[in-house]
């Protein structure tokens, strides 16, 4: 079964620019590499804003290194800083990804997708459409059923359905609570498509619930159409009610 209430957060920040001088210094940096840049924009995509002094810990660097990649980023569009202040202290520069930056990430669909359903909107009408979310639907959960045929234990069904799942695009990943489980998508290769199409993502939800069965219930609790970074869906054991003889 499932739940859908998805929600929305909302950061005040104020976007800072770069001046001039800051450019100019960047001459003498060496140019930003693709390798360094994917994974710079990898970690923003799964583990969203950040500081440069956190970029820098995970990716192992010098903390002026990062910054002077993410200032390149910058100038590329791909990414831009927000200052935040956090109790006594100085404003903490945190960085994110651009609409640009989440582009940088594929999109399986794309604009074909895009054709596809208003073609046959327009043409056979919202019904048809929806026979066909369905019919993709129940191929989606037919080939996963599959993949996770034997497997009983709730947390390594969750590790091979996260795989199968970036290997398609979503970047997911998935961690336990006291009271279940929470899944999380960190892109949506299909998101042009269901920004047309409602019910994808209704037919997304319904996957996860058929998939992981009975025993749990999924809720989505972010939603990426909505306005949120990523996709979460919280995974709740439903405790079962012991039977009252009469």
């Amino acid at each position: 079964m499932y739940v859908d209430v998805a929600t929305n957060f909302f950061y005040s920040y104020k976007i800072t620019t770069f001046d001039n001088k800051t450019s100019n210094n960047l001459e003498n940096y060496r140019p930003i590499t693709k390798a360094t840049a994917d994974r710079f924009l990898q970690l923003l995509k799964t583990k969203g804003p950040q500081s440069a002094a956190m970029l820098a810990a995970a990716l192992q660097i010098t903390g002026e290194g990062a910054r002077l990649q993410l200032l390149k980023l910058a100038e590329e569009g791909l990414v831009m800083s927000a200052t935040t202040t956090k109790g006594v202290g100085r404003p903490v520069q945190i960085w994110n990804l651009t609409p640009q930056g989440h582009a940088h990430f594929p999109d399986t669909h794309g604009e074909f997708s895009l054709q596809l359903i208003e073609t046959i909107r327009k043409e056979l009408g919202e019904a048809a459409l929806e026979k066909v979310v369905t019919a993709r639907e129940r191929l989606q959960q037919e080939k996963y059923t599959l993949a996770l045929q034997g497997i009983t234990d709730l947390a390594e069904k969750l590790e091979q359905f996260a795989a199968m799942r970036t290997s398609e695009g979503y970047l997911a990943e998935w961690h336990a609570e006291d009271d279940g489980f929470i899944f999380i998508e960190n892109h949506c290769p299909i998101c042009n498509a269901a920004s047309k199409c409602a019910n994808i993502c209704k037919s997304e939800l319904n996957t996860f619930a058929s998939i992981l069965g009975d025993e749990v219930e999924v809720s989505r609790t972010n939603h990426i159409i909505a306005g949120d970074r990523r996709c979460v869906y919280k995974i709740a054991l439903i405790k079962s009610v012991p039977a009252f003889l009469p």
